[in-house]
């Protein structure tokens, strides 16, 4: 353990050469090492290594961006505490995720902030106040540039800043209903509707969510996404019975009705979900079926089935 110690001081310590091939050389080194060991990762972090990582991140190279950024992700597997505490951390990241010419380094920013909120629900409350770091995440998910890689890292980001309620309002105000909408309609992602449906789910739990929805035509594009017939996965559909349920519980008057309204089109996408889904799944998808038949005259055999069968 003592010359891991040497190790990381020394690499640290070229991180300040005033030879750009040293600190070079010495950051691809720490990539490596934090990658492949993990008892190496809070000895660089206590060797003071995150510092001089966050202030590479405003490096013109982006090679060397890229090094750093993706050495923070490791070291955010099992130093968060210590990432949390140095000074700037966070904007060095926002940096990242908005000026970088390296997708791999925006990768590895949006991965680290995905790392640190899942891990802790302390830190969401602070990286969700950081309005910088949700406005470059929605940024991302919207530029026609960015690749698939990024497009999914910034959405488990963005999944991981929804998670704490008072942030939804942010996100809101940010412009991510819209942008998510529009990248499930293009489709064209593998993987990414499901990932993009999961944090529209999360969204909708507030009642900010209603007009946005609204503007957006959020609630239509999640009805379809229960058209039986259509390519949306188990998980996909879930996301969206979630996210209705989100809706209709957190909206107002008008916000219910419309959920009612375009849930009577895919009952039977509904009644699917509360048959074949995971247990949460099954019991969210059961609790929308309740509210939108709820008002209509019991005895219809439609409602009684679909109901008795998701019991």
């Amino acid at each position: 353990m003592e010359v891991k110690r040497r190790t990381a001081r020394s690499l640290v310590a070229k991180l300040s050469s005033v030879s750009e091939q040293t600190r070079s050389e010495a950051l691809a080194e720490l990539r490596l090492i934090t990658k492949h060991d993990a008892d190496s990762r809070p000895i660089v972090a206590e060797a003071g290594g995150i510092p001089y990582l966050a202030e590479i991140l405003y490096s013109s190279s982006s090679s060397a961006q890229e090094n750093a950024a993706a050495t923070l992700l490791n070291l955010s597997i099992s130093s968060r505490a210590a990432l949390m505490s140095t000074w700037g951390l966070l904007d060095a990241i926002s940096h990242g995720l908005s000026h970088s010419p390296s997708d791999a380094a925006v990768q590895s920013c949006a991965a680290t902030i995905y790392s640190l909120l899942i891990a802790e629900e302390s830190y969401r409350p602070i990286i969700g106040s950081k309005r910088d770091i949700i406005y470059s995440l929605v940024r991302i998910i919207t530029d026609s540039k960015s690749s698939p890689e990024s497009i999914k890292d910034a959405l488990k980001a963005l999944f991981g800043v929804a998670l704490y309620p008072l942030n939804r309002a942010t996100l809101i105000d940010l412009g991510a209903i819209p942008a998510l909408i529009s990248l499930i309609m293009r489709k064209e992602l593998a993987g990414i509707v499901e990932d993009a449906s999961a944090v529209l789910a999360q969204i909708a739990g507030c009642g900010e969510s209603e007009e946005a929805f609204r503007k957006a035509e959020g609630v239509r594009v999640l009805a379809d996404m229960l058209v039986e017939g259509t390519e949306a996965n188990g998980r996909t559909r879930e996301n969206a019975v979630a996210a209705l349920l989100n809706l209709a519980r957190c909206g107002g008057g008008r916000g219910r009705e419309e959920v009612r309204e375009v849930g009577m089109r895919v009952l039977e996408g509904i009644s699917n979900v509360a048959e074949n889904g995971s247990s949460k799944g099954r019991a969210k998808a059961f609790d929308l079926l309740r509210i939108v038949v709820e008002g209509y005259e019991m005895g219809d055999s439609r409602f009684d089935d679909l109901l008795n069968r998701s019991t």
